[in-house]
């Protein structure tokens, strides 16, 4: 099991930036990649960005790849978001993921709300 905790959610006008934080716990040395999903009202869950467990490897959504950077800290069990230049359509609720792929089971934290004002 993993269990994961996200903060950093708020509210914040258009061009201004947020951070934010997923902590990992539990059996994190199953974990394959971690990454960040968005899920607007209306809209499905969408993927916002991967990051691979030594942290070479990252993709993004289209929109974010020049506004958004993922990183993680493996001695805090910990991956960030970075969000720059927010616009009002990243408002929505993120959620933190955790894949093991080798029992392509799924985690998710419980989310965070994002809100862009215009």
């Amino acid at each position: 099991q993993v269990q994961l905790v996200e903060s950093g959610g708020g509210l914040v006008q258009a061009g201004g930036s947020l951070r934010l934080s997923c902590a990992a716990s539990g059996n994190i040395f199953s974990i394959t990649t971690m990454g960040w999903y968005r899920q607007a009202p209306g809209k499905q869950r969408e993927l916002v960005a991967v990051i691979s467990m030594d942290g070479h490897a990252t993709n993004y959504k289209d929109s974010v790849r020049a506004r958004f950077t993922i990183s993680r800290d493996n001695t805090e069990n910990t991956v960030y978001l970075q969000m720059n230049s927010l616009k009002p359509e990243d408002t929505a609720v993120y959620y933190c993921n955790a894949m093991v792929q080798i029992s392509q089971v799924n985690y998710w934290g419980q989310g965070t709300q994002v809100t862009v004002s215009s």
